[in-house]
């Protein structure tokens, strides 16, 4: 009996589809021509569920939301990470931001709540053409648990 290897599909990632939307304001608005090579990276921070121990085991307790965060990394030689700065002085806080993926097959995150909270204009030279704009924002999980009981 020989083992093999199933021959399985294992997708498509698509360099120019990721990008980042801001429903309330639309000129910030960022898609990967507007992007350094790193794109756009989104990490959720702490856990979904917190899991308190007993004598005996664990008690679950669902998490009704986790706070995330996009990094976008902006081109600094475009108009866009100029527009991000003026908004970070003007107003921080931005509402729902919803990001893109790289894969089709990966669905869309909305962020609730967000705001600007850091911008790191890169260093000035000639050669790093990325300005990083951190966004954080609410990430809501465990929906079912708002669901009546039976």
């Amino acid at each position: 009996m020989s083992a093999f290897a199933p021959l399985t599909a294992q997708g498509l990632l698509n360099r120019v589809r990721t990008h980042i939307v801001v429903p309330g304001n639309t000129s910030l608005n960022a898609t990967a021509a507007y992007m350094g090579k790193s794109q756009a990276v989104l990490t959720f921070e702490g856990p979904f569920v917190q899991q308190p121990e007993t004598a005996t085991g664990i008690v679950n307790s669902p998490q009704p939301y986790v706070m995330a965060q996009i990094v976008l990394s902006l081109l600094r030689s475009q108009a866009l990470a100029a527009l991000w700065i003026a908004q970070a002085q003007s107003d921080s806080t931005l509402g729902n931001v919803v990001a893109y993926s790289d894969s089709a097959n990966f669905p869309s995150v909305t962020l609730a709540n967000c705001s600007i909270t850091e911008v790191d204009p890169g260093a000035f030279d000639g050669v790093d053409p990325t300005t990083k704009v951190t966004i954080k924002g609410v990430f809501y999980t465990n929906s079912s648990m708002w669901a009546p009981s039976a």
